[in-house]
């Protein structure tokens, strides 16, 4: 009937032998059919079985229950409905009943009771599925029996603790960051756990290659979570530093956003009130000044007549009479004749002051172009007149105090005459 029933819900020409994937579903329809049989029906119908087979399993001491001992323990359920529940988990091989007139929980019903027990545990608890991936594991491993499948979950759910936690230090929100962090503190004995069972694991010398393949990278997504948390620290420290505070009252932006996240929708709503308006846009100045060129350039014929126009403009004449511009070395020329002039050693400032800050400056670089021999200057030119200058300059530490023509302080040196045939 099963496979009857695959066959509506596969492409056309495939069966259910041609894929390998339901091969271990199709070989333990009867565990399936079982727990089909305890989840299907209503809310209620599959609270009140769970309810039942949890309570028959916790007797531990004396797992064997009279027919008058589930009534009384049940005392509070419906007695027809109790039965009806009965009688479906003997049905279906969750609970037997045997020939000493006493109900018992089948294997099969107690391991169902056992994982139930075990998912609600966890259920308890911050990320339940890391728990209860990493505790499965360490069981398979006690008893040897561990599969590539099994990490895989563990992996994926690594991976997507990393992601959760990679968008939340994206979205540079101090709340998701705060919760995403309280979220890693508590998976973190669960992480430290898995850390040990992979060392165990991979310390096997006979461990399968695939089983090997899949622990390193789960490896790998821990060492990934571990430095996470560096990485919300430095994200807060960001946020830190650009929050804003409400005068010298003490409060921040951080403290009026949480108190505004606390407060329900009506009183957001009331606060809002007045504080929002939204003037009326008409579909035509949604568009701004681009919708309004597009529908100048549509609607009139002479913007239309020169976009169509590709006419080149006439020429230009060229004014001949015009001379080129050219540099004004006139102060060039000016402060060279006054070097030549030099008839003793001068000190740095005398020699450059005059006209303001500006042609001291520019004076004051030209002496350091004679300083320095003026190598790879033109060799004709008023420059390559300048540099033929017989002067020396000499550049010294410290400063000397000017105090007039916009200078208060120049650089210690002097400008001494040479004779004309050293230089030359």
């Amino acid at each position: 009937m099963l496979e009857a029933e695959l066959s509506e819900v596969l492409a056309a020409g495939v069966h259910a032998d041609d894929v390998p994937e339901l091969a271990p579903l199709l070989a333990a329809r009867d565990v399936l059919g079982s727990f089909i049989s305890l989840f299907r029906g209503s809310d209620t119908e599959v609270v009140l079985r769970l309810l039942v087979l949890r309570e028959i399993g916790q007797q531990a001491d004396a797992p064997r229950w009279t027919p008058e001992g589930l009534r009384q323990r049940f005392a509070y359920l419906d007695a027809v409905k109790l039965e009806t529940v009965l009688k479906r988990l003997r049905e279906h091989e969750l609970l037997r009943f045997g020939d000493d007139g006493h109900y018992r929980l089948s294997d099969l019903g107690r391991n169902a009771v056992a994982a139930l027990t075990t998912l609600l545990q966890f259920g308890a608890e911050e990320d339940a599925e890391l728990g209860f991936l990493t505790a499965q594991l360490a069981g398979l491993q006690a008893t040897g029996s561990i599969t590539p499948e099994s990490l895989g979950h563990l992996l994926g759910k690594l991976n997507d603790l990393s992601l959760h936690f990679e968008e939340a230090i994206a979205s540079g929100s101090e709340f998701r960051i705060v919760d995403a962090r309280r979220r890693l503190a508590a998976n973190g004995r669960w992480l430290d756990r898995g850390t040990e069972l992979l060392r165990r694991l991979l310390a096997d010398p006979e461990v399968d290659f695939e089983i090997a393949r899949i622990a390193q990278r789960i490896g790998l997504a821990q060492s990934r979570l571990a430095r996470v948390d560096a990485a919300f620290q430095r994200a807060l420290n960001k946020i830190e530093s650009q929050r804003v505070t409400l005068g010298a009252s003490g409060i921040s932006s951080s403290d009026v956003s949480a108190w505004l996240r606390c407060l329900p929708t009506e009183a957001l709503a009331a606060l809002a009130a007045g504080a929002v308006s939204m003037p009326p846009q008409p579909a035509l100045l949604a568009g701004g000044h681009e919708l309004l060129d597009r529908a100048e350039a549509v609607l009139s014929d002479e913007v239309r007549r020169a976009e169509a126009d590709h006419t080149l403009p006439p020429p230009d004449e060229t004014d001949v009479s015009a001379a080129p511009e050219v540099e004004d070395l006139r102060l060039l020329e000016h402060f060279g004749a006054r070097l030549r002039a030099l008839e003793m050693p001068t000190g740095l400032g005398p020699t450059v002051a005059g006209g303001g800050f500006g042609t001291a400056s520019y004076r004051l670089s030209l002496l350091a172009l004679l300083a320095d021999g003026g190598e790879g200057g033109p060799a004709a030119g008023p420059i390559a007149t300048f540099m033929r200058v017989p002067v020396g300059v000499t550049f010294e530490t410290g400063l000397d105090a000017v105090g007039g023509d916009e200078i208060a302080a120049i650089s210690r040196g002097r400008v001494q005459p040479l004779a004309a045939s050293a230089k030359d």
